[in-house]
């Protein structure tokens, strides 16, 4: 799904019809969101977001449980794996699963740590506290599912998007009136530079919610491999346009860009036209690392695979020991 333009243009008439409809969804979610969940047997830090769509939530999960594998702990990962034919619950094997069984998130994961997938939050949550050895869960994503209890929450929203116009969906691109969430989390991350998230930095002073800062940094290793090579960019996430930025502030110029939907399958006829306009304009083709997993199959879409370099991005916490003092705090009061 491509975010529409009138998300960031309160005043559109098309934001104006369908508020109605984003008003009795938000009191219907907003209601949801008050529901009691299950409480499983080890602790569950959630990485969730207030809007539709991408805000860094899969990096931001790889590094909180990062930074709790330095504090002793042991993590799995829970997470839906949008886009996968399989239901799960599922331990998610990188060496045997593709992006169509599981979703690209999954895959992502399951490189850092022991992963399990599932479309039920409640399943996937009982699944996940009975993996040998595993003493937390971490939750991509599920912030307003309440099927299971949250002990340390972290709503992360993208300082160059924020949350657009304000309204909730399909008005807007909140997935829930904004205070209610600000509410129910724990703690605030604000990603990247920009001004857009200073009005829910605000809103989160206001009610007493923590707020943390980070960025997304690139592999260097890739950047220095990319600089001074004519580019072709493409991507389907959320915000494609960041991931060209995010190469243009690197000194990577891209001469062509392709901007997909997020979560993108990849057609054999489009790995076909990628690999000939790269192959005719002498480009080199780059991608970030969600859209690569998705370039599984044969042909074209093998060749576009192998021709194909990603950019490996990481979030660092601008004060990583206070971040992981609150997560610890949260999760032994839990216990």
């Amino acid at each position: 799904m491509r975010a529409p333009g009138f998300w960031w243009d309160r005043n559109s008439l098309a934001a104006k019809a369908l508020q109605p409809i984003g008003a009795a969804y938000g009191a219907l979610t907003r209601q949801r969101l008050q529901k009691p969940g299950r409480k499983v047997d080890i602790p569950i830090v959630c990485i969730g977001n207030p809007t539709v769509g991408g805000g860094g939530k899969t990096p931001t999960a790889i590094a909180t449980a990062a930074l709790l594998v330095q504090a002793g702990a042991r993590p799995v990962f829970l997470t839906r794996g949008y886009g996968g034919r399989h239901a799960g619950p599922m331990r998610v094997d990188p060496a045997y699963h593709r992006a169509r069984d599981v979703g690209d998130e999954p895959l992502l994961l399951a490189r850092a740590y022991p992963t399990i997938m599932s479309r039920k939050r409640l399943d996937g949550g009982l699944h996940a506290a009975r993996v040998a050895g595993a003493d937390f869960v971490v939750m991509d994503d599920g912030f307003q599912n309440p099927s299971l209890v949250k002990d340390f929450s972290v709503l992360v929203l993208d300082a160059g998007r924020g949350i657009g116009n304000g309204l909730v969906f399909p008005a807007g691109p909140l997935r829930s009136p904004l205070i209610p969430q600000l509410r129910l989390a724990h703690a605030l991350l604000v990603i990247g530079d920009g001004s857009a998230a200073d009005n829910v930095i605000a809103a989160a002073d206001r009610v007493g919610l923590p707020v943390f800062r980070g960025r997304l940094e690139p592999s260097a290793e890739m950047v220095e491999e990319l600089q001074g090579k004519p580019v072709l960019a493409f991507a389907g996430i959320a915000d494609p346009e960041k991931f060209f930025g995010t190469l243009r502030q690197h000194g990577i110029e891209p001469r062509v860009t392709h901007a997909f939907g997020d979560h993108h399958r990849f057609t054999k006829a489009e790995a076909e036209k990628l690999l000939a306009e790269a192959k005719e304009k002498k480009l080199t083709l780059v991608t970030t690392q969600k859209d690569f997993v998705r370039l599984d199959g044969d042909g074209p879409l093998a060749a576009l695979r192998k021709a194909t370099a990603t950019l490996p991005v990481r979030l660092v916490f601008d004060d990583p020991e206070e971040f992981l003092r609150l997560a610890v705090e949260k999760i032994k009061r839990a216990d």
